[in-house]
């Protein structure tokens, strides 16, 4: 089904749930998913208009726990995000390409595991399927600033988020790594109930990669060469689980690597859809 391209908030409902979602173009659906504590729009500055010329429809939306969605701050599960995805393709008229970055990546595989009749194919971008002694410590780490009601000093925050988030390649250039300090610095450091309840999905502990090797769509599996926060070794097992995924990986880029080489992610982004 394909509908004319709109710009105005659409909300979606999941039970009690509202999701604040955006649909642009026309032509074969494809439904975004983003990470932990990112808002949908997120993909609106490369990836979005990208997929929109190439001809498809794009709906992105903001998860639970990201306002103007339902923040949920008492807690859920990452079934429940699952499920959000899921009434969101419904809404829309499935099935979709589903694209998820990070815990949004970890969305998409979970969908496509428990409701592949949604799923037309999917795409991972730097993502995961297990915990690693570093992803737990980091993830305790965020919790318990949030529990402690501080912040880090701002030229800090950016720091260590733009170390953790960005290639040495894109911070070799002074003038590179001011821009993107500045944009982070500028979006600030959200400690909102919302939030907390995504650092505490009770599944961040769980090993899922025997369990993707029932995935049955077609998948693309892409990782960030220079990813600290996910590092490229987890994509990689995600794709050795899923029968015949392909994976690909980009060179120069990190965990932010749609931001930092949208190029050459929306390149492989398109000639994959085209195939499904």
């Amino acid at each position: 089904m394909s509908r004319p391209g709109r710009v105005a908030p659409t909300v979606v409902r999941n039970g009690d749930v509202s999701l604040s979602c955006t649909e642009v173009g026309t032509g074969p659906l494809v439904v975004m998913v983003m990470g932990t504590g990112s808002p949908g729009r997120v993909w609106h500055a490369h990836q979005q208009p990208a997929l929109v010329k190439a001809g498809y429809r794009v709906v992105t939306f903001d998860n639970r726990g990201i306002a103007p969605s339902s923040e949920c701050g008492e807690g859920f599960t990452l079934a429940d995000m699952v499920a959000d995805t899921a009434a969101v393709i419904e809404h829309f008229g499935g099935p979709a390409v589903v694209i998820g970055t990070s815990m949004g990546a970890r969305i998409a595989q979970e969908l496509t595991l428990s409701r592949p009749e949604l799923v037309r194919a999917a795409v991972m971008l730097g993502t995961y399927a297990r915990p690693t002694p570093l992803i737990t410590a980091y993830n305790e780490g965020e919790k318990a600033v949030v529990d402690a009601g501080r912040t880090l000093p701002d030229d800090f925050y950016a720091a260590i988020s733009a170390h953790m988030n960005l290639s040495p390649a894109t911070l070799a250039d002074d003038r590179s790594a001011r821009d993107w300090l500045d944009i982070i610095g500028f979006g600030g450091q959200s400690h909102t109930p919302g939030l907390r309840a995504q650092l505490d999905l009770p599944e961040r502990d769980q090993n899922r990669l025997a369990a993707y090797r029932g995935i049955t769509r077609r998948c693309l599996v892409v990782g960030f060469a220079d990813d600290r926060t996910l590092p490229v070794f987890l994509a990689r097992e995600v794709a050795d689980a899923i029968p015949d995924a392909r994976y690909e990986e980009i060179a120069d880029a990190g965990h932010f690597g749609y931001l930092e080489r949208p190029e050459a992610v929306n390149s492989l982004l398109i000639e994959f859809l085209t195939t499904v």
